[in-house]
């Protein structure tokens, strides 16, 4: 089936309720898709859990969503920065939930999620605070660390251009958690440079299949300037 072509971000958007788990995509600003969280944050849901590669920066993006405390616990790898003080605010004023996961196992989490992967071990963590409370295991004379996939209710992710049976191709290094994001979700909503007709795209090209893409929203420029 053929994703939804959305006119605006806020129709895109529309469908996501309070108590919603979210993957963002982007690494740091490269790939994340402003017009859809700014859409997200005007939609009024609250009680966000956000899965995403840090904790927002500066006052725009994620960081808003973490200002006007629409989230209520993230998983991220990154949560401090030099900029990340909306996240800083809302933690120390325990306003916020912090699930801290390594970069690689959080990127393997959102992958076998989309993977079907019940859970797996992996070096990462194991004899450390992160690995309190979790199932651990010596394996060929060396610990490991039980992980769990993490399914998400919607992805919101960024690439640069889209056909019209939702295949994705990405810039550079925009490319980074959009992939896996967009298996991962019941709910994958895309924000787009351009749409192209179906046909356009060569298949070699095509990052992530149209099966994974639920919705498209194309906003021109400013969604295609990416890092």
């Amino acid at each position: 089936m053929a994703p939804r072509i959305a006119a605006t971000a806020a129709e895109a958007v529309a469908g996501i309720t309070d108590g919603s788990t979210v993957l963002i995509g982007g690494f740091g600003n490269a790939g994340q898709p402003m017009e859809l969280i700014d859409a997200l944050l005007e939609c009024g849901a609250t009680n966000l859990t956000v899965v995403n590669n840090n904790a927002g920066q500066a006052d725009a993006g994620l960081a808003l969503l973490i200002k006007e405390r629409k989230v209520s616990k993230i998983i991220c790898s990154f949560p401090r920065q030099s900029d990340s003080w909306h996240f800083d605010a809302a933690y120390r004023a325990g306003e916020i939930e912090l699930e801290l996961v390594p970069q690689g196992n959080l990127a393997e989490r959102i992958r076998a999620a989309g993977a079907g992967i019940g859970a797996f071990f992996t070096p990462t963590g194991y004899g450390t605070m992160l690995a309190e409370g979790k199932e651990t295991r010596m394996i060929d004379g060396k610990g490991y660390v039980l992980e769990y996939p993490i399914h998400a209710d919607v992805a919101l992710i960024k690439a640069l251009r889209a056909d019209t049976f939702g295949n994705l191709v990405y810039r550079k290094t925009a490319r980074n958690f959009g992939p896996i994001m967009a298996a991962a979700a019941t709910s994958t909503i895309v924000q787009v440079h351009e749409v192209v007709p179906a046909g356009s795209i060569d298949p070699e090209n095509v990052i992530t299949p149209g099966i994974y893409v639920n919705t498209i929203v194309a906003l021109g420029t400013s969604a295609g300037e990416q890092a």
